[in-house]
């Protein structure tokens, strides 16, 4: 008895030593000015992996119209279990956050109709995580949601230097500006779309694969059949909008295809 005893508590010694370190994670909330408007963006990473002393990849996380919500701020710390430092940026103002359709249309509507504010206030996030000590400034991407997804397109657009961009079930997916700003991108892009997304027209899938191939840049389409518009977001169903809905294979799969995106772009880098 006292045998087993001793061999069970070796193997358990054992299974301890070799599991990998738990995730440390640190989060701050940081407010920054664009345009004498004061927003707040939410930073995340884990502490064991990301310091000063061995800085790591960082990617914006660039959040859907109802503005920096807590959805933003999961995914961001799904980012830092991952190993990358995540800033949630904010797009509206320090506290401007809503679950009315009709707000967040007024709210995002202002941004697209002045394509420089929204990728000003883009790249004044960008700039916040780029200047973090534990970020790796050579090595950032970009993902979005929704309006986020259009907005991380956008933030390349504006010549910021990312390396990958992943947009998820983006509604406009070409230039906000015209097709010769496709030039500035310097990353990969590797679109996440929900197959049965109405929001998104066939005209406007097939003006973004256009520019895409004009400027002769590295990207890729991903279809999930029958998901539709918000398929990562749980809690899409909620707001009762037509066409817009939860789809847990799109979300997991897709999720899948941004991870394989960022470590073959960081990895591509640190080869250089």
């Amino acid at each position: 008895m006292h045998r087993l005893l001793r061999s069970a508590l070796a193997l358990v010694a054992l299974a301890f030593a070799a599991a990998p370190a738990l995730a440390e994670l640190r989060t701050q909330s940081i407010t920054y000015q664009h345009d004498g408007v004061e927003l707040e963006g939410f930073l995340v990473w884990d502490a064991s992996k990301a310091t000063a002393q061995a800085p790591q990849p960082g990617v914006v996380v660039c959040h859907e119209w109802w503005g920096n919500s807590q959805y933003a701020h999961e995914r961001a710390k799904k980012l830092a279990e991952l190993g990358y430092v995540a800033f949630a940026l904010d797009l509206y103002g320090k506290g401007k956050l809503t679950g009315d359709a009709k707000q967040a249309q007024a709210w995002s509507g202002e941004l697209y109709g002045n394509v420089e504010l929204l990728r000003g206030r883009a790249k004044a996030g960008y700039d916040v995580l780029a200047k973090q000590p534990q970020v790796d400034a050579t090595r950032i991407a970009a993902i979005g949601y929704c309006m986020g997804g259009t907005v991380a397109l956008e933030l390349a657009r504006a010549g910021a230097p990312l390396r990958a961009i992943v947009p998820f079930h983006a509604s406009k997916l070409s230039s906000l500006g015209t097709a010769d700003d496709n030039a500035r991108i310097t990353a990969t892009i590797t679109v996440c779309h929900g197959g049965d997304d109405a929001f998104v027209s066939t005209e406007e899938l097939a003006k973004f694969v256009a520019e895409m191939k004009a400027a002769k840049l590295d990207y890729q389409f991903l279809s999930y059949a029958g998901a539709v518009h918000s398929f990562t977001n749980r809690d899409a169903d909620k707001y009762g909008i037509p066409g817009v809905a939860y789809d847990a294979k799109a979300d997991a799969r897709s999720w899948e295809h941004m991870k394989l995106a960022l470590a073959e772009a960081f990895v591509q880098v640190s080869k250089r």
